[in-house]
């Protein structure tokens, strides 16, 4: 008899903010070469072998971000999110992030602190549990590691 539990299903919400549509070809010095598309399935390879289920919304709006954590109540464990310049700018999603109560990893492909000056300060950092920047697409799969490590741990 296997008296193993087996292992808890994480929901987690992928929320890509404005302009990460344009993933690929969007000043690839910064943002490289690969798409929106290639990074969500990287996302669902891992969250598979991790046995997480993902909720993934790319918006410019950032209403519709804000809806998409208040929908998530309830269902998510965590979330990643990848503002991009409303991470500067949104005071929305700072409080949005906060309602939903959930751990939150920012996540941004580009070292925000190596760029321009108004990119060094980021609105959602302190509701969030950590940020993982300047690795590319690769920021995206650290992140959802590092989160799903924090809630294993959790009780």
């Amino acid at each position: 008899m296997n008296t193993q539990n087996p292992k808890k299903t994480h929901h987690i919400l992928i929320l890509h903010g404005p302009n990460l549509n344009l993933l690929g070809s969007r000043e690839p010095q910064y943002y490289g070469k690969t798409t929106l598309e290639s990074v969500n399935a990287m996302l669902e390879e891992e969250a598979a072998r991790q046995n997480a289920e993902l909720r993934i919304l790319q918006s410019n709006h950032e209403g519709a971000l804000v809806d998409a954590l208040h929908q998530a109540i309830g269902w998510a464990d965590g979330a990643l999110i990848n503002a991009g310049a409303y991470t500067h700018t949104s005071i929305a999603l700072h409080d949005a992030l906060r309602a939903a109560a959930f751990p939150a990893v920012e996540v941004h492909l580009s070292n925000i602190y190596a760029r321009e000056p108004f990119r060094h300060h980021s609105c959602i950092a302190p509701v969030c549990l950590a940020q993982v920047s300047g690795f590319g697409a690769q920021s995206y799969l650290l992140a959802l590691r590092g989160l799903i490590c924090h809630l294993e741990k959790q009780p």
